[in-house]
């Protein structure tokens, strides 16, 4: 991979598509009155990048972030089970549905921090994680959202980012359902478990390392 940082540097530059002009969605169902004052008008972005406890944990410490929802999308089964969606017959693909301010990080923020924290290039895949409901997946909100990460996707892919072309699916948001109790805000409450620990928090601190500048204090 090339430099990454600075290609999406740049296109963050030249293409940055304000998310103050996004339609304001406020998803009480994801947010408490411990993290969100009454009135707060927020944003919501959605995006799968392989298992969903990796995905949240990275969001989670982001400044502006204000509620990560981890769940199950883009299906046609109602109300799946994690055993369902790991069985492959529902369609779904592993989600986190992430709540922001818009006036404290943009979309287009969260979009630079979903390029950096998976590899779009692998089909159904990211590292032994394999199977369908491990795409890599922007679900857009509204026709914004949309025109950014299409433009952010093609790009990258001129530019050479990556060695192969990226497979990222950019589809509007459609039949999200949250996980079970016991996958949300999992990395905290399981850091001795051994996924945790020797998967998601090397990650995390090379995450923490590269995004200093964004993360919460």
């Amino acid at each position: 991979m090339r430099n990454l940082g600075l290609l999406l540097t740049t296109i963050l530059l030249q293409y940055s598509c304000s998310a103050n002009n996004s339609k304001n969605i406020n998803n009480n169902q994801y947010m408490t009155s411990s993290t969100i004052i009454e009135n707060t008008k927020t944003d919501t972005a959605t995006f799968g990048e392989g298992c969903f406890w990796c995905t949240e944990a990275f969001f989670q410490q982001l400044n502006g972030v204000l509620k990560v929802v981890s769940g199950y999308g883009g299906g046609f089964v109602e109300n799946p089970t994690y055993e369902q969606v790991c069985d492959k017959n529902t369609g779904h693909i592993e989600l986190c549905r992430i709540v922001f301010d818009p006036t404290i990080i943009s979309y287009d923020e969260l979009l630079e921090v979903f390029w950096k924290t998976h590899d779009p290039t692998t089909l159904d895949q990211q590292g032994n994680d394999i199977g369908p409901q491990y795409k890599s997946a922007i679900f857009y909100h509204n026709p914004e959202q949309k025109a950014t990460a299409e433009k952010y996707k093609n790009e990258l892919d001129k530019s050479g980012a990556w060695s192969q072309p990226i497979v990222t699916i950019i589809e509007p948001i459609k039949n999200f359902y949250p996980a079970e109790s016991y996958h949300q805000n999992y990395y905290n409450e399981n850091q001795t478990q051994g996924y945790c620990r020797f998967v998601i928090q090397p990650k995390l601190e090379k995450f923490k390392k590269v995004f200093k500048d964004k993360i919460k204090h």
